[in-house]
């Protein structure tokens, strides 16, 4: 699994703190972290509804399999990400939170309100998110007896998420132009995403929007 780190402009600070604990629970399962920023307060700024177009590129080309990001309250980077076809984003907060997420709702992005409790110990609640996140192979159902239903209810909402959508380039050039370059404006941006992408319609539309 690859999964992709973004931060947002209010909490760039916590970067490295974030990307240390993600690691460490990435490199114990054999997964691979590609740390998309912002690496710190001068790092080209995103904002959190960029993080939602950036995450959506990186999961709707297959770039990455899963994306960690989040804001102050982790409550605009969830819409932001969950407003795009592709993306299934929960707010986490907590080890039980990511759990659970996983288990009933099998999607492929969180958001964590980085700037909330996060004191003494907080990079230990980061571990312990990451570690209950991954644990065990997402969509098994929580509890267990409820799976079934489980599965089925995620699956009407892949069906009506799809129905509710255009097409992801479609969307990407109906934006403002500005925006959407300002999303893919950091430092490492092309020499992560065109070497992972595996969608070559949205890598050419991604080129055309820089």
């Amino acid at each position: 699994m690859k999964i992709a780190l973004i931060n947002e402009n209010s909490q760039a600070a916590k970067n490295e703190i974030i990307f240390k604990a993600l690691k460490k629970v990435a490199d114990a399962h054999g997964f691979e972290v590609v740390n998309y920023g912002m690496y710190s307060a001068d790092s080209p700024s995103l904002t959190y509804v960029q993080n939602g177009i950036l995450a959506a590129t990186l999961l709707n080309s297959k770039a990455v399999d899963y994306v960690i990001t989040g804001c102050g309250t982790g409550e605009g980077a969830m819409l932001a990400l969950n407003s795009f076809p592709g993306v299934i984003c929960g707010h986490v907060a907590t080890p039980l939170d990511a759990y659970t997420f996983a288990q009933i709702n099998d999607g492929n992005a969180i958001s964590i309100p980085f700037a909330l409790g996060f004191g003494w110990g907080g990079d230990l609640n980061l571990e312990y998110i990451f570690e209950k996140l991954f644990c065990e192979p997402s969509g098994q159902g929580y509890p267990r007896e409820r799976a079934v239903p489980e599965q089925t209810n995620k699956k009407i909402l892949d069906g009506v998420r799809e129905a509710a959508f255009k097409p992801f380039t479609e969307i990407l050039e109906s934006l403002d132009k500005n925006l959407v370059k300002g999303a893919f404006a950091g430092e490492k941006f092309s020499e992560l995403f065109f070497k992972d992408c595996k969608d070559e319609k949205i890598a050419e539309t991604v080129k055309k929007l820089m």
